[in-house]
């Protein structure tokens, strides 16, 4: 059994990602670059088995702690991570014992979605605002969304905000209808959701929604640091207005007790936890809840197409999720063949694990020999 196995070897290889495009800034932070490179690890038996995944919450300090443990004292398969040393270890461990299954991770995960799942471009940055010393204005949004739809994406995740830190706050707001009412005539029928990082009041959000009515948003995303009181000026709004635009929040630092808080309150319909840094393990304990409360998930994937792929296989194994974020681009290192963006609709594989291979140079956490 997998349980009774021990851990062998750790390794670890940069795998870097690259988007088709520089991305650039959203209402908080500046541009987002051509794309990061993050840490694998893969993890070895003494009986030859493998499974990789992500590195997670914690990082790579103690893991060489592990070398030598049982693999079922660190991984319950109905659970997950058991050990909160290995939480680092939680994708890599998800996919080693459904690798030993002979199973998708999404059937470990109890294959309660759909194995086709909506997905949106995520991809939709303040690049009207870029070059500084020369700015391209609306057609570089237009261009953007033109491209990713090329890619098969059919819904988009347009970033507002821009008066909170790069433009004028009264000029900033211009903009951003502006931009939401060009997306919309450009792609009538594409799902338009947007996002402001935090970068609006309450009374804002408000006056921005009534400005895009027209527009039949599907959501709006943290639009300002959690709290009840300003959600609920939101959510007044729209039901006054008799609006079907969702509330999801609870991506940014978020305090797991608070967001389930507001959630039950009414306030929020979509919880946005990162599905890497939240982790799969966080994200199956919750679940339950999530159900309970009558409202449902998206976990966020920003910045990787790896947590794309991550979130799709939460998705089909969790169900409860609504959309995955989608994060246009390539990695480096890694074969992802199994995956299939058609009209906006991303399919999970049916190969063991998370039907990732990796094939990025690998080295040891702990020199052998």
């Amino acid at each position: 059994m997998l349980a009774d196995r021990s851990i062998t070897r750790i390794e670890t290889a940069e795998i870097p990602a690259r988007y088709p495009r520089r991305i650039g800034r959203n209402a908080r932070l500046g541009s987002h670059g051509s794309g990061p490179t993050a840490t694998a690890v893969q993890l070895r038996t003494d009986d030859g088995a493998s499974g990789w995944g992500l590195l997670g919450r914690g990082g790579l300090d103690g893991l060489d702690a592990l070398l030598g443990a049982p693999v079922g004292t660190l991984f319950d398969p109905a659970v997950g991570v058991i050990d909160e040393r290995a939480s680092a270890l939680d994708f890599a461990l998800h996919d080693l014992a459904a690798r030993d299954l002979g199973v998708p991770v999404h059937e470990l995960l109890g294959g309660r979605g759909e194995t086709t799942v909506d997905c949106y471009s995520g991809a939709i940055y303040f690049d009207d605002l870029d070059p500084e010393e020369a700015p391209r204005g609306l057609g570089a949004v237009l261009a953007n969304c033109a491209s990713d739809r090329e890619a098969g994406y059919r819904a988009f995740k347009l970033k507002i905000g821009r008066g909170h830190r790069w433009l004028d706050r009264e000029e900033g707001f211009a903009r951003d209808v502006e931009v939401t009412h060009a997306v919309r005539e450009a792609h009538p029928d594409a799902r338009i959701l947007v996002d402001a990082n935090n970068g609006f009041s309450p009374q804002e959000t408000v006056r921005y929604l009534r400005a895009v009515a027209d527009c039949d948003l599907y959501w709006i995303e943290e639009p300002f640091h959690e709290n009840a009181a300003g959600l609920r000026l939101v959510r007044d709004f729209l039901r006054e207005r008799g609006s079907s635009t969702l509330v999801a929040d609870g991506e940014f630092e978020p305090d797991e007790d608070q967001v389930l808080d507001l959630a039950a309150a009414g306030l929020i319909d979509v919880l946005l936890m990162d599905v890497v840094s939240f982790g799969l393990t966080s994200w199956r304990r919750v679940m339950p809840t999530v159900r309970e409360l009558g409202v449902d998930a998206s976990p966020h994937a920003w910045g990787l197409p790896i947590k794309t792929w991550y979130a799709a296989q939460l998705a089909a194994g969790l169900g409860s999720v609504r959309t995955v974020e989608g994060v246009p681009g390539v990695t480096d290192g890694v074969a992802a063949d199994g995956y299939r963006l058609v009209e906006g609709r991303l399919s999970v594989p049916d190969a063991p694990g998370f039907g990732l291979e990796l094939t990025a140079p690998t080295r040891s956490l702990v020199p052998v020999g």
